[in-house]
C-alpha cells in the first residue's frame, strides 16, 4: 500500500524547497495539488514530470476515491499552493480518509508562514494559539476575538490585505492596545515585519497600502497567569475528563487554559504510571 506524503512547498523563496521534497515529488505515483497550474510551475522549475490531479476546497470530497485508488497502487504526494498542506489549506479530509483506509501518512516538514512569523515576532513563543483567517464580517470577527481575549497565549492569525485595516480596528477595540507584529511577504523580496502596539501597526498601514498576505501575531492577555493547580487538583480534573471519554491531547489543551500547567506538562503527567493506572 502506498504512503500519503504531505509535502511542504515554498511560501515565496524557491530555495526553501528541500531536497527530500523534490525527491518525494519525483518518485510519487501522483501529486494532488490545490492549484495544478501553480504546482505545474513549481514542477517545471525543478524539472519534475509526475502526474497531477486537482484537490482543492470545492472538489476535495469528490476526489477522495480517485486519490485513494492511486494510493492503493503507490505513493501520493499532497501539496498546497504554499506551505504545509492541511494547515489552513485542504488536506484534513484526505489525511483522515487515508488513515481510515490503512495507509501511512508522512509529513515532510518545511516552510510555514504562521510559524515563521511567530518565530521572528519578538513575542512569546512557548505557548501560542494559531487561529487561521479571522472572520470576514466585523460583527463575527469581534465575537470571535471576544472568545480569545482573556487567553494568555500569543495569538496568531492570517489576514488578507483588503481586510487588514478593519481587522486591526477590531483587534484594538476587542483586545486592547497590545504588542503585536504584522508580517507580510515572508521569504520574498519585500519581506516586512511591522512591530509595535496594535494602534501603531494600524497607524502604519493607514499610511502605507497593505500588500501581500499577512500573518498577525498578537500578545496574549496581560496580567498573571492562572494559579497553578496542585498535582492532586490536576489528577482529579484529568480523571473527570477521562471518564467523559476525552482524548489525551484534547484534555491537555482544555486543562492548560485553566490549570496553570502547560499542555506538554499535562500530557507528561497523564502518562505517569499513577495516572495510567486509574
Amino acid at each position: 500500500m502506498g504512503t500519503l506524503y504531505l509535502v511542504a512547498t515554498p511560501i515565496g523563496n524557491l530555495e526553501d524547497m528541500s531536497p527530500r521534497a523534490v525527491r518525494t515529488l519525483r518518485e510519487a505515483r501522483l501529486i494532488a495539488a490545490e492549484d495544478t497550474r501553480h504546482t505545474r510551475q513549481l514542477l517545471t522549475h525543478f524539472d519534475l514530470h509526475t502526474p497531477l490531479t486537482s484537490y482543492f476546497e470545492h472538489n476535495k470530497l469528490a476526489k477522495l476515491d480517485t486519490i485513494l485508488s492511486a494510493l492503493a497502487e503507490g505513493d501520493v504526494a499532497l501539496v498546497s499552493d504554499a506551505g504545509m498542506p492541511g494547515i489552513n489549506d485542504p488536506g484534513y479530509e484526505l489525511v483522515k480518509a487515508a488513515l481510515d483506509a490503512g495507509h501511512a501518512v508522512s509529513p515532510l516538514p518545511g516552510p510555514s508562514a504562521p510559524i515563521a512569523a511567530l518565530a521572528a515576532s519578538g513575542l512569546p513563543t512557548d505557548s501560542f494559539l494559531y487561529l487561521g483567517y479571522l472572520p470576514r464580517n466585523s460583527t463575527d470577527r469581534r465575537e470571535f476575538l471576544q472568545g480569545v481575549a482573556a487567553l494568555h497565549y500569543t495569538l496568531v492569525f492570517l489576514e488578507t490585505p483588503h481586510r487588514l485595516q478593519a481587522a486591526l480596528d477590531d483587534l484594538l477595540t476587542v483586545l486592547g492596545d497590545r504588542s503585536m507584529t504584522a508580517a507580510r511577504e515572508l521569504t520574498k523580496l519585500h519581506e516586512q515585519f511591522v512591530r509595535g502596539q496594535v494602534s501603531e501597526v494600524r497607524e502604519h498601514f493607514s499610511q502605507h497600502e497593505p500588500r501581500g498576505e499577512f500573518v498577525l501575531v498578537v500578545a496574549g492577555q496581560r496580567g498573571s497567569a492562572p494559579e497553578r493547580w496542585t498535582d492532586e487538583q490536576l489528577q482529579l480534573a484529568i480523571t473527570r475528563e477521562m471518564n467523559r471519554g476525552g482524548k489525551t491531547k484534547e484534555i491537555s489543551s482544555r486543562l492548560a487554559v485553566e490549570s496553570g500547567w502547560s499542555k506538554k506538562e499535562i500530557y507528561s503527567f497523564m502518562n505517569r504510571d499513577s495516572v495510567k493506572g486509574k
